[in-house]
Order: structure tokens, then C-alpha cells, then sequence
């Protein structure tokens, strides 16, 4: 595939992934709507719905913080991958952040500007720099970019630290469940879908968490992921926080490999109610 392609293929799914819900995500609001009590958590459910309607209709962002693009790229057995491809990849990117168009939220200067944000915003919604590119190797025979927009909100929120698992897989779950308890009554812009990865490293764990999203289904949760999902709606934070039964629409959870060890370290990321934002291509 040329350069100009992929560039425009990307553009195209960096749209799509800001301004779109998958159906899976669709299908699992109508149900939380059908089935929640609360009538204000309904409205807020539908009025969510709503906002992702005209957001797709008119290929614009699904929230005012259009977020910051992570990338997860798969390669398969025989595929190559050149520097000119991920130049091609990373101006997609910038051109599909003029295109939504992203918030200009980049800040521009030297390292200590860029901590203490004395430098600047960059007017620019290019000026957001991509996250690195996290790999991963796959036996089907393509390469294939999922493009994912971060939003702030769930950044401050996310927690990436060890827990001791004392033989027992229940204290890690114990541990997921009141983290994510906490982080959704803080996080506000909830219904949320919790992001869980556990590695051997915090690099690891995060990885783990951005594979979790990749691979998630609303439709298709495992024993673990219904337990977490379960337990934190009982918290009765609901939409908004205004109470009601959905305070999590799922949990999307990866485990990597494990050391010998008496810790776990484990990412939760408590992704907002416009979140997962993620659209795929195959290049």
C-alpha cells in the first residue's frame, strides 16, 4: 500500500474513533437503559446515546476532550513494517486531529514549559503528539492499527501500582473492585467500562490494560470481568453519579505473564462514558 494511502486510511480511522461507538457499545446502553430503575440515570443514559448519534452523523467529536491518540499496531507473521509506513502512520494521525477536529490542547516549549505549561497551547489540534506505539504480534497475516483517544478524566482517575496476592486470585479482584469503586464515584462522567491489565511491571500492567480495550466486547465478558463488573455496580454510583444500577457498563481485563513473586501489578483505567474510543484499519 502507498504512503498517501495509509496516511488517508488513518485520518479516516482517527475520526471514526473519536466521533463513533462501536455496535457492541450501542447494544450495551439500549440494555442498561432497559433495564435501570433510576429514571434520571436513564436520562442521562439516553441523552448519552443521543450525543453519540449526532456525533457519528456529523463525524465530530463524542466529547469536548477529543483526547490524545494511543496506537496499537499488530503485525502478522510475513507483514513488514518500514519507517516510511510510520511516518505515513503518524501524519494520518495529525491529519485526522485537524479533521474531527481535535481539541488544541498541546503544549508547546522546553521540558520544564511543557511540565509546568508556561510554554503555550499549540493552536494547532496536530500539535497533540500520539502516544509511543505499543506492537504485538498476531497470526493473522496483516497489519492492522487500532487507533485509541485518551481523555484526561480517566488519566487522573487511573490507578498502576502492585497488590500483594497472597495466593489467592480473589485479593487481586478484591483490590480491582475497590479501586474502581473509588476512581468511578471521583471519575463523575460515568456510566465508565473498566480497563484492567496485570503484569510483571507497571509498562507491563498499562500494555496489558490498552490490549484489554483492543480485545474487549461488550458482548462476550469473562467469569472475572462479570464478577468485577457486578460488584462495582453495587456501589450504586450510577450515571453522572446521580445513583441507579449502571455504574459500569462492562470490564475489559488482560493478564500477562506472571514472575514468582508475591505481588501482582495491576492498571485499572476507569475509561468515561464516551470511552473506549477506538476504530481499526487494516494497512
Amino acid at each position: 500500500m502507498d504512503n498517501e494511502k495509509i496516511v488517508e486510511l488513518v485520518r479516516d480511522t482517527l475520526v471514526a474513533a473519536g466521533s463513533t461507538f462501536k455496535q457492541d457499545k450501542k447494544d450495551a446502553y439500549i440494555k442498561a437503559i432497559s433495564t435501570e430503575t433510576n429514571e434520571r440515570a436513564k436520562w442521562v443514559m439516553r441523552t448519552i446515546m443521543d450525543n453519540a448519534e449526532a456525533a457519528e452523523k456529523n463525524k465530530s467529536p463524542l466529547c469536548d476532550d477529543s483526547g490524545i491518540p494511543h496506537l496499537v499496531l499488530e503485525v502478522g507473521p510475513n507483514a513488514i513494517v518500514t519507517g516510511n509506513m510510520l511516518s505515513s502512520i503518524k501524519k494520518g494521525v495529525q491529519e485526522g486531529l485537524r479533521m474531527l477536529p481535535g481539541r488544541p490542547m498541546g503544549i508547546m516549549g522546553n521540558d520544564s514549559q511543557r511540565i509546568d505549561q508556561s510554554g503555550g497551547l499549540n493552536p494547532d489540534p496536530a500539535g497533540v503528539e500520539p502516544s509511543p506505539i505499543l506492537l504485538r504480534q498476531i497470526d493473522e497475516d496483516v497489519i492492522r492499527l487500532h487507533i485509541l483517544m485518551f481523555g484526561g478524566g480517566p488519566a487522573i482517575r487511573a490507578k498502576t501500582y502492585r497488590i500483594f496476592h497472597k495466593h489467592n486470585t480473589q485479593n487481586i479482584l478484591d483490590e480491582i473492585v475497590n479501586w474502581s469503586k473509588e476512581a468511578a464515584l471521583q471519575l463523575g462522567c460515568t456510566p465508565c467500562t473498566l480497563a484492567v491489565g496485570v503484569g510483571r511491571s507497571h509498562f507491563e500492567a498499562a500494555s496489558m490494560m490498552m490490549q484489554a480495550l483492543v480485545d474487549g466486547r461488550y458482548n462476550c465478558q469473562s467469569d472475572m470481568e462479570e464478577s468485577i463488573t457486578r460488584r462495582v455496580n453495587e456501589a450504586d454510583v450510577g450515571p453522572l453519579g446521580l445513583h441507579g444500577k449502571t455504574t459500569v457498563l462492562a470490564t475489559f481485563m488482560k493478564i500477562g505473564p506472571q514472575r514468582a513473586s508475591g505481588v501482582r501489578v495491576v492498571c485499572v483505567r476507569p475509561c468515561c462514558c464516551f470511552e473506549p474510543r477506538i476504530a481499526s484499519i487494516d494497512l
